[in-house]
């Protein structure tokens, strides 16, 4: 059998996707249900408790495929979205509704219960959350539930931010958070996914994957704008010849660097550039 990465293939021993029977050994094999998140962020844990290791995070109004729901509030899914497997609370899935008409376009947007701005807000989203928009009031675009969102936030599904790069920046000086892809906390790999997605380019959720999948080779004496910069771990983004950006465990948030100075203090930690991939 050929081997399969277990975070994008729903498979342990006791139980797997029916799709995957005859690739991979189990004790049973199921059918998965459809869910759509419905809280604003939704942790996807390794294992199925508080304290397991964050490892990504799937966001409002997107689809996931439930294999396994457990006694204890728990399901085992698959984020329809990227392919990542893994636990989160069954409270933050619902049965699929309407079809996302919209998604959130900038870090942290607000939703009021009427078209006023000094109205207490009823929800916060990250970008990425998606939304099923039913009307127009003035400068709000209003949800079935009557919430109201600046319509400048918003842009339609299936829309494309030009530069990816600029999306990365709005996210300067969000703190590092491990498996997380929101202002609120954010990865090296996060911020990555988070910036592609929003220009329309398909991308996978960890670092390892990235480099792997996106791009095409490079190197770092002809880096530009856009250009992906690997090492063992870890992804930046050029913001130019001269600079990065990149959300990382010593700023502990996502920071602008120079190339010289953050390649310098990597390769002290040592690491090593593994490659640099051209968008």
């Amino acid at each position: 059998m050929v081997e399969l990465d277990p975070r994008i293939n729903p498979f342990r021993p006791e139980i797997a996707a029916k799709h995957l029977q005859g690739q991979v050994e189990a004790k049973r094999f199921v059918e998965g249900m459809r869910h759509q998140v419905i809280e604003p962020i939704a942790d996807v844990r390794r294992a199925p408790s508080h304290e397991a290791p964050l490892d990504t995070q799937a966001l409002l109004g997107e689809s996931m495929m439930v294999y396994e729901a457990t006694e204890e509030g728990w399901a085992w899914s698959q984020l329809e979205n990227d392919g990542y497997v893994g636990w989160l609370s069954a409270n933050a899935l619902g049965a699929p509704g309407a079809a996302p008409t919209h998604k959130v376009a900038v870090p942290r947007t607000l939703g009021f219960p009427g078209p006023d701005i000094k109205l207490p807000p009823m929800i916060a989203l990250p970008m990425g959350a998606r939304l099923t928009i039913v009307r127009q009031d003035e400068r709000f675009a209003v949800n079935a539930f009557g919430w109201h969102f600046p319509l400048a936030h918003l842009t339609p599904i299936k829309a494309r931010q030009q530069d990816f790069v600029a999306v990365a920046e709005a996210f300067l000086a969000a703190p590092y958070l491990w498996g997380g892809k929101t202002s609120l906390g954010i990865d090296c790999s996060g911020l990555v996914q988070v910036a592609l997605q929003a220009a329309g380019v398909a991308c996978p959720r960890d670092s390892d994957m990235q480099e792997l999948a996106l791009g095409k080779l490079s190197s770092v004496a002809s880096l530009r704008r856009g250009d992906l910069v690997f090492w063992k771990g870890h992804v930046a983004i050029a913001r130019d010849s001269e600079t990065i950006i990149h959300a990382n465990a010593h700023h502990m948030m996502v920071a602008i660097e120079p190339v010289a100075s953050a390649f310098a203090r990597i390769k002290a930690a040592g690491s090593n550039v593994t490659s640099v991939k051209r968008i």
